[in-house]
């Protein structure tokens, strides 16, 4: 069964940093993509930061001199690194995966990690 299990998140005051992790375990497909997506109250989830099987990435523009996303393949973990972070980053913070299975793409979601930042 696959699972994604994030850690890293808290509360920190403005012009902090936190440095997200999102492990992957449970499935033998190889990964494509891996992802950090938020969910403000009252608001949409939104990509924030995205890194493909061939490194490049893409970001939210409000997070994009601000956040750095990598992945480990050899340990299937992507991260987050959040700098300089403004009351606005304030959401749950969720991974996401996507696996090359027969067909097509699988996509998994982690639970949600908050990040709250004070001002």
């Amino acid at each position: 069964q696959v699972q994604l299990v994030e850690s890293g998140g808290g509360l920190v005051q403005a012009g902090g940093s936190l440095r997200l992790s999102c492990a992957v375990s449970g499935s033998d497909s190889s990964i494509s993509s891996m992802g950090w997506y938020r969910q403000a109250p009252g608001k949409q989830r939104e990509l924030v930061a995205e890194v493909s099987s061939d490194t490049s990435t893409k970001y939210l523009n409000s997070v994009r001199d601000r956040f750095t996303i990598s992945r480990d393949d050899a340990k299937d973990i992507v991260y987050l690194q959040m700098n300089s972070l403004k009351p606005e980053d304030t959401a749950v913070y969720y991974c996401n995966v996507e696996f090359i299975a027969v067909g097509g793409l699988s996509g998994y979601w982690g639970q949600g990690t908050q990040v709250t930042v004070s001002s």
